[in-house]
């Protein structure tokens, strides 16, 4: 066991320790939520569309205390924070209204048999999950998976313990039986837990290097994951684009949660005709975006979210410097209490800095010059990650011939990337492995089970 703690990363001040749980304890957890799991697989599925839609209420009812807790813990402004937790609302809404047309038995032609493809729950999922949103990561995520009639187990970030005891409490107080539990635990023990036979399948959100680790540790033990990774999205921003409109996307974009988004913008690769302007209005806008205590409405970059993270930053900044990059804008922490960076604009950004090779979890754009279109569909395409793309030009069928070419799980054209329960999220190469919301996401933890009966 170990000792953690939840920490106000705008102060520097502790929330609230907490003593980890050992192997035994989190066992004797998880096991609970297996027996729970064997009556909720058989509950109706109308029953389990109310207890959702209980949920919802739940979400809504107490989301200022919710919103409040994930800014205390990591930084995230309030406002957005508010955001997030009726986001989760919506979602399993969304989720309640559908799940049923979506889960029914399909009929197939099978000659003179009977043949139906149905869906059903594959068990207890273990969720792995980060601490950069930390009610929506995991509701978009447990909410189709136990629809589908799974129960989850949720390891949530040890940045963020106080929230995932306010999940299980939403959990709880919507009626839902023990289908759902927290283990505030340390990695080890994640690992020992993926290897038991209680667990039936892994839904992670994190690194490349922890998707690695657990999709071994599934994959050898033959379990079904789900991996969201990294990004470092490309915003391709061509010769004909609206540059007022597209920069305001671009810095709203970059912004979001102060930078910490697998799918916030983090490449700008900007045709060189238009380079210099879009840079320009790029900066101004950055400069003009308020930094402050994530508590205060008006906030619109509040802090990073750990040390580590605001250490990391640092380390990615100074290395662009080093090899060329021009600071536009920016580029230091802010003199202050806290995991403060100010909103950054780097421009002469060459291909060897750690700006374009590694994800940047903080509120720093990297502009890329290219000559046209086709370079920047390489560029674009240049890296691991393949997470989500957005292509800005007022030629929509150009835009749309560009996306198609684009590596990447989603691509949205004129308009910033997001998820969105109606669509299918997930990325390619380092970005990850198959997909959560939408029907597809539905299904992603069923037994798709053929069932063939011969008309005697």
């Amino acid at each position: 066991m170990m000792i953690i703690k939840s920490i106000d990363p705008s102060s520097g001040r502790i929330n609230k320790t907490f003593r980890t749980s050992s192997f035994a304890s989190a066992l004797r957890i998880a096991s609970g939520v297996k027996s729970a799991y064997l009556g909720w697989k058989d509950r109706r599925l109308e029953d389990r569309a109310d207890l959702m839609l209980n949920l919802a209420g739940v979400l809504r009812d107490n989301k200022h205390r919710y919103a409040e807790t994930m800014t205390r813990e990591m930084g995230k402004p309030i406002t957005q924070s508010i955001s997030e937790v009726e986001k989760c609302a919506w979602t399993a809404e969304f989720f309640a209204e559908h799940a049923e047309k979506w889960l029914w038995d399909e009929n197939v032609e099978f000659g003179s048999e009977r043949a139906r493809i149905t869906f059903q729950p594959i068990g207890e999922l273990l969720c792995v999950m980060p601490w950069n949103f930390p009610f929506w990561q995991l509701f978009r995520c447990a909410i189709p998976a136990m629809l589908a009639g799974n129960a989850c187990l949720l390891r949530h970030s040890n940045v963020v313990p106080l929230s995932a005891l306010e999940i299980e409490e939403a959990f709880r107080l919507a009626g839902f039986p023990d289908t759902f539990k927290t283990v505030i635990t340390d990695h080890a023990t994640v690992d020992k837990l993926i290897k038991n036979p209680v667990i039936s399948g892994v839904s992670v959100t994190g690194s490349v290097e922890v998707g690695k680790n657990i999709a071994g540790l599934a994959g050898s033990n033959i379990k079904k994951f789900v991996l969201e990774l990294g990004g470092s999205d490309p915003f391709v921003v061509l010769d004909d684009a609206d540059i007022n409109f597209t920069c305001k996307n671009a810095s709203d974009s970059r912004l979001i949660n102060s930078g910490q988004s697998c799918i916030a913008a983090k490449r700008f690769i900007v045709v060189k005709d238009i380079a210099k302007e879009f840079a320009e209005r790029l900066v101004e806008l950055m400069k003009d975006s308020k930094i402050g205590s994530p508590l205060d409405a008006d906030t619109e970059v509040g802090p990073l979210a750990t040390s580590q993270q605001f250490h990391t930053l640092k380390v990615q900044v100074s290395d662009a410097i080093r090899k060329g990059a021009k600071v536009e804008c920016g580029g230091r922490a802010v003199n202050s209490p806290g995991y403060f960076f100010e909103p950054t604009v780097l421009t002469n950004v060459k291909k060897n800095m750690k700006v374009v090779n590694e994800e940047v979890f903080g509120p720093v754009a990297s502009v890329i010059v290219v000559k046209d279109e086709e370079e920047a569909i390489t560029v674009a395409n240049g890296t691991r990650f393949g997470l989500g793309a957005s292509v800005w030009t007022k030629d929509i069928e150009r835009g749309e011939r560009i996306a198609r070419k684009i590596d990447s799980g989603t691509v949205f054209i004129n308009d910033f990337v997001r998820s969105d329960p109606r669509l299918p999220f997930g990325g390619t190469k380092e970005s990850g492995i198959g997909r959560e919301l939408s029907r597809y996401g539905l299904l992603e933890f069923t037994n798709i089970k053929s069932i063939v009966t011969n008309k005697l």
